[in-house]
């Protein structure tokens, strides 16, 4: 008799979880075919480049203002910060980024982007798209701010909703937290971001416990040189022969100085020097990427860079006033997001709760990308969460795995996602991740 008191509580509890699943996602699909899948479209065929997301911020702002959030704008430039408060409980932060790339589409898609823009940071004419997804970010903020605005009585607490620029020049999150927004709106009590990934299928989240995404950090090596003519070797320095010699070197820095399983990456992405066939140029100039998934990490690499460029300079007889120069950028640089691991389980359980376990993965990245969604937490004390949603539909997966065509990767011309599946889906994690933290238990 106790089993089946006990078995009838589990299939009641285990309907309710459904239905309230079953609820919220009636009212998601049918605010997307109402509102959301018209601004999407709006938003990929309107891309912007970064900290030029003027008309981009400008419409993420009217739908927040019509939504009765107090909406302040232009900060870091094209930044906006959204406030909802709605009695007490937790301030919780969620953030889209919302910058295009200069990459001129090819996607086919019927509502594809033929936008030109210039550049403001380097006044260069660009074709523009949304290549890696943030029109879906942007319209999954929206589509959040709604549902939650429409449903306050399940929740408390203040809602901060952030719509973040260049994000690919990993430069706005920096640029937003200079001008203290934490001091001025409120330090959130958990901060959340998402990023709709082609290389996962849509439907299913991805979420991962602690490193996720590295740090990165852009170095440049200026070597100089002794200039000489070509036929007289001897009576120069020649820097293409040291800059090659601290390329190589450079290849000892991980293979030899990390750990096996320490992670990281030092790229030299660009050599330049000299402009004829028999003149010895008396400079080089290194362009390296540096990728990490610790501050330890980071700071090694680092470290190592210097010493190798410097003695490298030394053996090769230049006085101390000609050894290379290492300078490490301060504009494109990011610390590696960290996963709360409290949080990150929490989460995962709601989620696999609410949308079932098949649809919650856990899978590492296998490449080092970086984000600058670490700035808004690095050092802050913020326990944060960043997870992945699926992009691409199951049947386009198989279809590659079989042999057929591949799908697009991100920043590629053919870069595109299956709209109706992870707008609506953007939305709905993140408003189960919200209902959770800020919930009415």
């Amino acid at each position: 008799m106790k089993l089946s008191i006990l078995f009838i509580c589990i299939s009641v509890f285990s309907f309710s979880l459904a239905q309230a699943r079953s609820d919220i996602d009636s009212a998601i699909q049918k605010d997307y075919q109402q509102h959301l899948k018209p601004l999407f479209v709006h938003f990929h065929q309107n891309p912007e480049l970064s900290m030029g997301e003027v008309k981009t911020a400008a419409r993420i702002a009217k739908e927040l203002k019509a939504l009765g959030f107090t909406v302040h704008e232009g900060i870091g430039k094209t930044g906006i910060v959204a406030l909802m408060k709605n009695g007490k409980g937790p301030t919780v932060m969620m953030r889209a980024d919302m910058d295009g790339l200069p990459v001129k589409e090819d996607s086919g898609l019927v509502y594809a982007s033929t936008a030109e823009q210039v550049d403001p940071i380097t006044n260069e004419l660009f074709p523009v798209m949304h290549a890696c997804g943030h029109d879906v970010h942007i319209t999954g903020l929206v589509g959040t701010a709604r549902y939650m605005q429409a449903n306050k009585s399940d929740w408390s607490g203040t809602l901060m909703l952030i719509a973040q620029p260049a994000e690919e020049r990993i430069m706005g999150a920096r640029k937003m937290m200079q001008e203290n927004i934490y001091e001025r709106f409120g330090k959130p009590d958990y901060a959340l971001a998402l990023h709709v990934s082609a290389g996962l299928e849509v439907g299913k989240v991805n979420v991962v416990s602690g490193a996720l995404t590295a740090g990165s950090n852009s170095v440049d090596i200026i070597v100089h040189g002794v200039g000489a003519h070509g036929a007289s070797p001897h009576k120069g320095k020649d820097p293409i022969v040291l800059g090659s010699q601290i390329v190589l070197a450079l290849q000892t820095l991980v293979s030899r100085e990390l750990g096996p399983k320490e992670p990281g990456v030092v790229t030299v992405g660009a050599f330049n020097s000299g402009f004829k066939h028999n003149i010895i140029s008396d400079k080089a100039h290194l362009q390296l990427t540096v990728r990490n998934a610790s501050i330890e990490t980071r700071d090694k690499l680092l470290n190592g860079i210097r010493r190798i460029a410097e003695n490298m300079g030394r053996v090769a007889g230049l006085p101390v006033d000609k050894l290379p120069e290492v300078i490490v950028s301060v504009d494109e640089g990011t610390p590696p997001q960290i996963n709360d691991a409290e949080l990150t389980a929490r989460l995962d359980a709601n989620w696999k709760a609410k949308l079932g376990e098949e649809q919650v993965v856990s899978k590492r990245p296998d490449g080092m990308g970086a984000e600058d969604f670490p700035y808004f937490v690095t050092d802050q004390g913020i326990p944060s969460l960043y997870w992945s949603i699926g992009g691409t539909p199951k049947a386009d997966m198989e279809a590659e795995k079989n042999g057929g065509p591949a799908v697009p990767s991100h920043h590629s011309p053919f870069f595109k996602v299956d709209a109706d599946g992870s707008v609506p889906f953007a939305v709905e994690t993140t408003v189960l991740a919200l209902l959770e933290l800020m919930g009415n238990k």
